[in-house]
């Protein structure tokens, strides 16, 4: 490899790049990289000892096409330029100034890993978590595997209109033969199996118009076997009119509301519907003030809203309370209003108002070498796809500053080597993808005897015991 790098025409040694972060930002941006440049070697680094990010602890287990992208993250993997190594912590185990003196360049990847706060009394209390925590719950990441989550209620109440929330009520509702055949986790399952939930709400501040879920999510929802949507006909009047000259996507989503909240179920579906015991259904304009606690104190029983009217119009339109109050009951809250990024090093400049990196196109403010991408460059909001094309944004920067020579590639720089003794200096053995590959492999194997796709390993221990660690 260093022979090739060496050849004579080119006149500098190969640069040595590395990533942090191995989510759909991090794989993306190796792509790009070792795509337009013959001689770049990528480095990729990951806190956890399994790669893929969000694809593996984001996405719904009764999602699997979206998880295809792992074929794609796999072959970037394999490349004899690209190399993983997880089990690494930066920040912690090594800093970023660390690598930035190994490294020609240092791209930050790494995601949204802490969830937005309600800020308001009564959070902390039993029943209450965020969407984040129970995603990864249900979805084997490691941090959230000892939640056990209390389902013994009946009513849930999710605080949000985003695809995450509908994902949440989803699993919630699911027929449990649904649940049985994807890759949710053995423990989840077997909780939710046990889970009285038979009512959820989700409600959000604004209007029907201001839904962030997509209508393939809704659809899904309102498809789902067991269950019936209880839209409230009166929150759609005057709708039709309004979406008229909105953008297709948003029409067509809220027609579909109207839709389903005009429908009247006929005697014969009627008399099924009575059979019905789950139901779900969207609340509009109201905000969270308060967890109301149980009378010792400990569980949340329910939660306060203000009613609130929309200033403006579209999808700039505020909620402002009115000054009505309303109880709504629930035994189980979910708070599903965002990710967010937090600080990594010192060193790295960090805007804590809006919890992103500081960028230009994904160069790092006032820190030459340093890049980000994804959801740490430009906040929380978007799919795999505008992640993808974030993120080639990005190493196209890193490839404009290799040609434009901002970035020194005549000093040789030792990536891994250098970076590798620091991490064996301190105690840590990072895993390789060939590593993964047994973890993987372990999976998949424990998946087919359950008649899953995979049964998740979610004690990193005992990743790391299987690779003989």
């Amino acid at each position: 490899f260093w022979a090739r790098c060496w050849a004579g025409h080119w006149g500098s040694c190969c640069p040595v790049i590395c990533v942090v972060g191995s989510g759909p930002a991090g794989f993306y941006t190796a792509q790009h990289i070792l795509k337009h440049h013959d001689l770049a070697q990528v480095d990729i680094y990951e806190k956890l000892p399994v790669p893929f990010g969000l694809v593996r602890f984001g996405v719904a287990p009764d999602h699997p096409e979206v998880k295809n992208v792992i074929n794609t993250f796999t072959h970037t993997a394999r490349s004899d330029r690209c190399a993983y190594y997880g089990n690494v912590t930066v920040g912690r185990d090594i800093t970023v100034g660390e690598l930035q003196q190994a490294y020609h360049a240092v791209v930050l990847s790494y995601g949204a890993e802490d969830n937005r706060v309600l800020g308001i009394p009564g959070e902390n209390l039993s029943g209450v978590y965020s969407a984040r925590a129970f995603v990864g719950w249900y979805n084997g990441l490691p941090e959230n595997r000892d939640l056990k989550p209390d389902l013994s209620c009946e009513t849930a109440l999710i605080l949000g209109h985003g695809n995450v929330a509908l994902d949440i009520a989803r699993i919630l509702l699911s027929p449990l033969d649904f649940l049985r055949k994807t890759d949710i986790t053995d423990c989840s399952l077997a909780a939710l199996a046990r889970s009285k939930v038979k009512r959820v709400w989700l409600a959000g501040r604004r209007g029907p118009l201001q839904v962030a879920f997509t209508i393939k999510e809704l659809r899904e929802m309102i498809n789902l076997p067991g269950t019936q949507p209880v839209l409230n006909p009166a929150d759609f009047t005057g709708l039709e009119n309004a979406v008229k000259d909105a953008p297709r996507p948003r029409k067509r989503l809220t027609e579909l509301m109207i839709k389903t909240a005009l429908e009247k179920p006929r005697e014969k579906a009627a008399m099924a519907q009575a059979a019905i015991p789950r139901q779900w259904g969207l609340k509009f304009q109201r905000s969270p003030q308060e967890m109301l606690p149980t009378t010792d104190g400990t569980r949340v029983r329910g939660v306060r809203m203000a009613l609130t009217r929309l200033e403006g119009l579209g999808d700039s339109a505020k909620a402002v309370p009115t000054g009505d109050m309303e109880e709504l009951e629930c035994g189980l809250v979910l708070s599903s209003i965002g990710y967010r990024s937090l600080p990594l090093d010192p060193a790295v400049p960090f805007d804590t108002q809006h919890g992103v990196i500081p960028n230009s196109l994904g160069r790092v403010t006032g820190v030459p070498g340093l890049y980000c991408s994804g959801w740490v460059k430009r906040g929380p909001v978007g799919v795999i796809i505008t992640t993808m094309n974030d993120s080639f944004d990005t190493a196209q920067s890193v490839l404009e500053d290799l040609q434009g020579g901002v970035l020194d590639v005549s000093i040789s720089r030792e990536g891994f080597g250098a970076v590798g003794s620091i991490l064996r200096s301190r105690g840590i053995r990072p895993v390789s993808f060939s590593d993964w590959e047994k973890i993987d492999a372990a999976e998949v194997a424990r998946g087919k005897a359950a008649g899953k796709p995979r049964e998740k390993i979610v004690d990193p221990q005992e990743m790391l015991q299987l690779i003989g660690h």
